[in-house]
């Protein structure tokens, strides 16, 4: 089974992009993130006709999740158990957003997240993203006792270390690399789920994220923040995993040119089943 993640950042303006990159590479799963439509609105052409079911999840404004499967979609849910909401300052409440959908494909259970971004240190938007963390963390530890066969992937926005980001110094007083941040990536790993590994088609490091800013992806000034956690059984079954930065590639000054995050894919030898 090849399972991916890719942020497409606005999936109509990726439509062109994604469907190339479906017939190409022919994920059995690809989990989206960023959509920027509603669920309603999620188009379908060049999607459908290649074999695949979707189950989306937007609103049609900054986030929005998807997972796409040629190998069936059963139990779809829609958010994570207990998920806390966001107040944005001109809303009277604070509502749940896009940010998580699952469904069984092919026996195995997968999650597509996008992980609130935390905006900066001591903003309410970074609060939200460490319970918005719990509750991931929360839905999973229920899930494994059920599953065994269990992946969540995603746009974390957040780089489990050092490592992961081109210069640390850059963004020691930012978000995506704070103690408390990598401490939930290891709550939810010490469920017993690995950071599935992956390899870079270029450069030693295999980042999957290049602001659009100042020729930063030609000088792989990228970070890894797009990741894959998988359960013991998946995760030793893993014969491959790349980053695909030959998909980052292209013009973006027609507002039709590439996402900037690179697509995660990953090679599990399992039988499918559905």
């Amino acid at each position: 089974m090849r399972i991916a993640t890719w942020n497409v950042n606005s999936v109509v303006a990726r439509m062109p992009a994604l469907t190339d990159w479906l017939a190409r590479v022919e994920p059995d799963v690809l989990c989206l993130q960023e959509l920027k439509t509603s669920t309603e609105a999620m188009p379908t052409d060049g999607i459908v006709d290649q074999g695949y079911e979707i189950a989306a999840y937007g609103t049609g404004r900054w986030n929005g999740v998807a997972i796409l499967s040629r190998v069936g979609i059963e139990d779809v849910q829609q958010g994570l158990t207990g998920e806390p909401g966001f107040q944005p300052d001109d809303a009277m409440v604070a509502a749940p957003e896009p940010r998580a959908v699952g469904a069984t494909c092919g026996g195995v259970r997968v999650w597509s997240v996008y992980v609130p971004n935390g905006r900066e240190v001591g903003h309410s938007h970074y609060d939200y993203k460490l319970a918005w963390l719990d509750a991931l963390i929360g839905t999973a530890r229920d899930e494994l006792t059920r599953y065994e066969r269990w992946a969540v992937l995603g746009d974390f926005n957040i780089a489990p270390t050092d490592a992961d980001v081109w210069d640390p110094a850059v963004f020691a007083t930012s978000t995506h690399v704070t103690p408390a941040e990598r401490a939930k990536l290891a709550d939810l790993a010490g469920l017993g789920l690995t950071d599935v590994p992956a390899r870079a088609l270029k450069y030693d490091t295999p980042f999957t994220y290049w602001d659009y800013r100042a020729g930063m992806f030609h000088k792989n000034q990228g970070m890894r923040i797009d990741l894959a956690f998988a359960s013991a059984p998946l995760a030793s079954a893993v014969s491959d995993a790349y980053v695909d930065r030959e998909a980052r590639k292209g013009s973006v000054k027609s507002g039709k040119g590439p996402s900037d995050h690179a697509p995660l894919v990953v090679d599990v030898d399992v039988d499918v089943t559905g």
